[in-house]
């Protein structure tokens, strides 16, 4: 009798052999994710390695915060540890600098991204295509300009001598209005402007997350009998939601870095409005065209970073306490 045979009779079967399944290393998992992902990684490499040679190896110049740096030593000058700190924290133009910075940074990013938002909504309730397209383009077309062809056309508005805005009064019988010498008007003045050159970029983002949402909800809400103002509240703003929080994070980053184009642009050399629009970054290019101090501005820039870097986790940290009570993730990292 074979063994099969006896194995039958008796009611017993053998189980096979399993297999012995071969060990594969990380390295092995890793160069099989590569190979699966080349096109991915490819398409990446460009982006990976210009912000390698831009954003990270530049950094190690920040070592002549440290020192008094000069062109002829190069990173070789002598070493002075916190001293080019000291220089801005001890000046007396320190709290007005940061106050101004903080201050005009705030009402630029609150300004801009409600009139983005509202804009981008009340586009998306708008059913007629081609006043989209028009009002769309129109809405974009400041953000290609540049900040010193924006200041011409702001001069041109309030010039005292050949102003539009002072000829139109001097029509009325009024009296010509020498704008640049109130400096409490021109925190609003900036933020206008930046309104004006940025509100159409911000609303072309926020519209295209508004059209991802799906009609079905728009046509749903309506049978319920809800409003068109219900409808943006309770269906366009929460879509917004997400996109807002991350660009307002973004913003936070920098908002130890003042926007020099447009303040030295259109302030330039006006002492008489620095009370209110003079920000770290124009204080820090008069420095430099009276010492050459690079080891000052190094400094200061390090400091933008360090504190920029502190807000924005601070603000992350913020969102995230309130994602958990909405049950959301609204977080950057």
């Amino acid at each position: 009798m074979t063994s099969l045979t006896r194995n039958l009779l008796g009611g017993q079967s053998q189980p096979p052999a399993k297999a012995a399944i071969p060990k594969i290393s990380q390295l092995q998992k890793s160069v099989r994710y590569v190979r699966e992902n080349a096109l991915l990684f490819v398409l990446g490499a460009p982006a990976v390695i210009l912000i390698f040679l831009f954003s990270y190896i530049p950094m190690m110049g920040t070592v002549i915060a440290f020192q008094d740096y000069s062109p002829k030593t190069m990173f070789f000058s002598p070493w002075v540890g916190l001293n080019n700190f000291r220089l801005l924290v001890e000046s007396p133009l320190v709290i007005r600098l940061v106050t101004n910075t903080l201050q005009l940074n705030a009402m630029f990013v609150v300004t801009t991204t409600f009139f983005a938002v509202a804009s981008a909504m009340l586009l998306n309730e708008v059913r007629s295509t081609s006043f989209k397209r028009i009002a769309q383009s129109v809405m974009f077309l400041p953000f290609f300009m540049g900040w010193t062809i924006v200041a011409m056309v702001l001069f041109g508005l309030i010039d005292y001598q050949v102003g539009t805005i002072n000829a139109i009064i001097t029509r009325f019988g009024l009296e010509r209005m020498i704008v640049t010498d109130k400096p409490d008007w021109w925190p609003w003045i900036l933020t206008t402007i930046r309104v004006w050159k940025g509100t159409g970029s911000g609303c072309i983002i926020y519209l295209a997350v508004l059209v991802s949402v799906d009609p079905q909800q728009y046509e749903a809400a309506a049978i319920d009998g809800a409003s068109r103002w219900q409808r943006m509240r309770f269906i366009s703003l929460p879509a917004l939601t997400p996109v807002v929080i991350l660009l307002v994070l973004l913003d936070i980053g920098r908002i130890f870095f003042g926007d020099f184009g447009m303040i030295y642009a259109v302030i330039g050399d006006k002492a008489n409005l620095y009370s209110t629009t003079d920000v770290i970054d124009t204080y820090l290019l008069r420095a430099l065209r009276n010492n050459s101090n690079y080891g000052f501005s190094a400094a200061v820039g390090l400091l933008q970073s360090i504190l920029g870097f502190i807000c924005i986790f601070g603000s992350n940290w913020l969102v995230k306490i309130y994602s958990r009570l909405q049950g959301e993730d609204y977080t950057l990292f």
